[in-house]
C-alpha cells in the first residue's frame, strides 16, 4: 500500500527589512497549520535581489523567528545560492520554445499597458513574443533581454484551502510573465516554483496578495512536469484606513513589538486578531496549535486597530471588541 507522504510545509520571506506584523501572522499561520498536521516545516530566504536583501537582514529574521516560538525541520535555504537550479528549469522550458527574449524597457511596457489591479501589475501585450532571429540579435546587441514564459490563454483553477475554488486566466491578467529580469536576476515566479517543486513542498500558507500568482506558478509547474503543493491564502492586515501593512513604512515593525512584549503576549494578541482566541491573553505558539481551526481565514483583510501595539486591553476607539473589525 502506498505510504501518504506527511506534509512539508514552508516559510519563505524576503530580506528586505525587519519584519511587520502581517509577515508574522502569515509566519505564524504557515508553522501552525504544517504543526497541526504534525507535518514538516521548511524555512526558504527569498534572497534574490542583491540591491534590496542582506544577509544580516536574513539572520535577524531567523532570530525574530525563534524568538516568537517558530521553528524549522529544514533549511534555512537561500535562493541567492540556487541560481544554478533556476538555470537548469529555464533550459528545460528553452528546449520546449517555452520561454522567449524580451527587449521591452519598463516606461514603454507601462506605456503599452493599464495595470490590471490595484497594485499596478501590469499585463504584458506580447510585444517581442515573435521577433524574428534576426531581429532578436540585432536588438541583443543593444540591449540584455529578460526571459518570458509563453503563457498559455485559458483559465487555471485551483481549490484554495481557505477560499475553495480559484480560477484565473494568466494571459489575460499578467500576459507572458517574466522569469528572468534583464540583468540576469532569476524572477520571483519561476524561483519559487523551482523551490517548491525541487524540496518537496506539499503546502503553501500564503498572503491573499498572492492570489492570482499561483496560477502562473501552477503554469510552471506544469511546464516543468512537477506536481505542485497545495495553496491557502490568508487574510491581508490593513490599518484603519485600509491600507496594508508593509515594511517600508514600519507598520508595526517586529523590532518595535519585541520592545513592548513578550513572545506570549504578542502570540496571544495575533490570536486574538486572528479569531483563534477569545479574548487576547498570552500564550505560546506551541498551545495555539489545536486551535489553528478556529482561525478565521476566509476574508479578504483583517483591519488592526489603533492601539494594537500599546499595553493594556485591545480596543478600537468606540469601544467595540477587535472581533468587529474582521471584515
Amino acid at each position: 500500500m502506498e505510504q501518504t507522504k506527511p506534509v512539508r510545509g514552508r516559510f519563505a520571506p524576503s530580506p528586505s527589512g525587519r519584519m511587520h506584523l502581517g509577515n508574522l501572522c502569515c509566519a505564524l499561520l504557515a508553522w501552525l497549520s504544517v504543526r497541526h498536521q504534525n507535518g514538516e516545516m521548511l524555512l526558504r530566504i527569498e534572497d534574490l535581489d542583491p540591491d534590496r536583501c542582506k544577509r544580516a537582514y536574513a539572520e535577524q529574521l531567523c532570530d525574530d523567528l525563534r524568538w516568537l516560538g517558530l521553528d524549522w525541520d529544514i533549511g534555512p535555504y537561500y535562493q541567492s545560492e540556487r541560481r544554478a537550479e533556476y538555470e537548469r528549469a529555464l533550459e528545460a522550458l528553452k528546449a520546449r520554445g517555452l520561454v522567449y527574449p524580451c527587449f521591452c524597457t519598463r516606461a514603454q511596457l507601462h506605456a503599452a499597458s493599464a495595470p490590471h489591479d490595484s497594485d499596478g501589475v501590469f499585463r504584458y501585450p506580447g510585444t517581442c513574443r515573435d521577433l524574428t532571429p534576426e531581429e532578436i540579435a540585432q536588438k541583443s546587441a543593444v540591449r540584455a533581454p529578460a526571459l518570458r514564459f509563453r503563457a498559455p490563454e485559458g483559465e487555471t483553477r485551483f481549490d484554495d484551502l481557505f477560499l475553495g475554488v480559484q480560477g484565473f486566466d494568466v494571459q489575460r491578467t499578467f500576459g507572458d510573465f517574466v522569469v528572468r529580469r534583464s540583468d540576469g536576476v532569476h524572477a520571483y515566479q519561476l524561483a519559487v516554483s523551482v523551490d517548491d517543486a525541487e524540496m518537496g513542498v506539499t503546502e503553501v500558507i500564503r498572503g491573499r496578495d498572492l492570489l492570482a500568482s499561483t496560477a502562473c506558478q501552477l503554469r510552471l509547474f506544469e511546464a516543468l512536469g512537477a506536481k505542485p503543493p497545495r495553496y491557502g491564502h490568508v487574510p491581508l492586515l490593513v490599518n484603519p484606513e485600509g491600507r496594508r501593512l508593509s515594511k517600508r513604512e514600519r507598520d508595526l515593525d517586529i523590532g518595535v513589538l519585541r520592545e513592548r512584549f513578550t513572545p506570549e503576549v504578542l502570540c496571544g494578541r495575533i490570536a486574538y486578531l486572528l479569531g483563534m482566541l477569545d479574548r487576547a491573553e498570552p500564550v505560546t505558539a506551541r498551545e495555539l496549535i489545536p486551535l489553528f481551526p478556529k482561525a478565521d481565514l476566509s476574508r479578504a483583510t483583517i483591519t488592526v486597530p489603533e492601539n494594537f501595539a500599546a499595553p493594556g486591553e485591545i480596543s478600537v476607539d468606540d469601544g467595540t471588541s477587535l472581533r468587529s473589525n474582521i471584515r
